[in-house]
């Protein structure tokens, strides 16, 4: 009889580990996959181009319903999940109902954050975080020649702020750090970032920090804290996620940020693992899909019967999705001593690339412009490969650097 495993999130990360497990264990397990959004599981990552008008919402759909029912896979929308009681063997659904599971699984990802500021529960404030959030945000610029204000210059302010921008509405983007996406690139890179986003016709102002959001009924402005008041009908808080780990805490398991998880994933219950943006492994909680993607396929290989399948951690690669803008960064590229800098530069033409070597081998990139290279660079980085022999042509490119290696 099929073993009753019940996935508690509906999400990129939850989707991709039902379709490996169900794939590579046929028939082992009763897999049931429970979200609360009321649709299937989805692209995330394609929201600003849909909210830019570049794709349509049909191409957000990462499998159809035939794939899980040819696999065996229940798949229940709408469903929010009350409380997970391993001991006992089942998942609390909100309307008192319970699912068997010999085993859960927590993919319960993350929440968008909002400022602790007065104004933030006004309407027209909102997060850009899921289907809904973009609707909302593509609703107003349906409207033409709206004022908003994005704040957070990280990767989903910025996407907010060009989707927005892409549809007509006149876009402020507020940063409380010096220099946009700061955990991802160094000062040159986002200077050149800065630069692009402007000639978009993004107003950008950094080292701004919000105070609160005007308005007595809804949203009309955003206050800073050196006395600017920037019109606005809509305010987008891009601040960044919290792992949802609420359901793990509320059952006794082992959380910090995230669900703690061992290189198994498994939590401090046996019976329970965490994959994807709720996970914290060795005190990360990752925020991007990437590594929720990894860690599916170790989950996935584990229970299917390798028992050498482990997670290591993830080399954090990011890629920026603004049409016309190319970003990518990977690893660590503080650098510092024992390090070195290889660099290519172009400000006029707006390329930049920026390789940090330590010991013989790259441990950091930095590219704007032309990001073709990226994930061959990201590779070296997770394989820790010796590039000495590459050096010559390194900084311009794996077609380079493979001339220089035959040289």
């Amino acid at each position: 009889m099929a073993e009753p495993l019940v996935v508690v999130g509906n999400g990129m990360a939850a989707a991709r580990f039902a379709a490996e497990l169900a794939q590579r264990a046929p028939g082992r397990f009763a897999i049931s996959l429970v979200g609360a959004e009321p649709r299937p599981a989805y692209n995330r990552v394609l929201l600003s181009s849909l909210l830019a008008g570049e794709i349509g919402e049909a191409d957000l759909a990462l499998r159809p319903a035939a794939f899980w029912r040819e696999h065996g896979v229940v798949v229940r929308t709408g469903t929010a999940v009350a409380a997970i009681e391993p001991e006992a063997g089942r998942v609390v659904l909100a309307d008192g109902s319970a699912l068997p599971a010999r085993r859960i699984v927590l993919a319960t990802g993350s929440s968008a954050i909002r400022l602790p500021k007065p104004g933030m529960d006004l309407p027209g404030v909102v997060t850009f975080r899921d289907l809904d959030d973009t609707a909302a945000l593509s609703a107003f610029a349906s409207r033409g020649q709206g004022r908003a204000a994005v704040i957070g210059g990280g990767l989903l302010g910025l996407e907010a702020a060009h989707g927005l921008a892409r549809a007509g509405v006149a876009v402020t983007l507020v940063h409380l750090m010096d220099r946009l996406m700061e955990r991802q690139l160094d000062a040159p890179a986002a200077a050149l970032l800065r630069r692009a986003l402007e000639a978009r016709g993004i107003t950008v102002l950094l080292g701004a920090d919000t105070v609160c959001v005007t308005g007595d009924t809804r949203a009309d402005g955003l206050a800073l804290a050196d006395g600017r008041v920037i019109p606005a009908e809509l305010v987008v808080c891009a601040v960044g996620v919290r792992p949802q780990a609420d359901l793990a805490r509320a059952a006794g398991l082992a959380t910090g940020r995230g669900v703690v998880v061992d290189d198994g994933l498994a939590t401090s219950h046996g019976a329970v693992f965490a994959i994807g943006e709720c996970a914290e492994h060795r005190g990360t909680c990752y925020g991007l899909v990437e590594p929720g993607y990894e860690q599916a396929t170790v989950l996935a290989r584990r229970l299917a019967g390798d028992g050498a399948a482990a997670y290591a951690g993830s080399v954090v690669a990011t890629n920026l999705k603004v049409s016309g803008v190319h970003v990518f960064s990977a690893g660590d590229f503080a650098g510092g001593e024992g390090c070195e800098d290889l660099v290519v530069s172009d400000p006029a033409a707006g390329h930049y690339r920026r390789l940090v070597l330590r010991d013989g081998r790259l441990v950091g990139a930095v590219l704007f412009g032309d990001t073709s290279d990226g994930l061959w660079y990201r590779d070296l980085i997770r394989d820790q490969v010796p590039v000495e022999a590459l050096r010559d042509g390194l900084a311009f490119g794996r077609g380079f650097a493979g001339l220089a290696e035959a040289a």
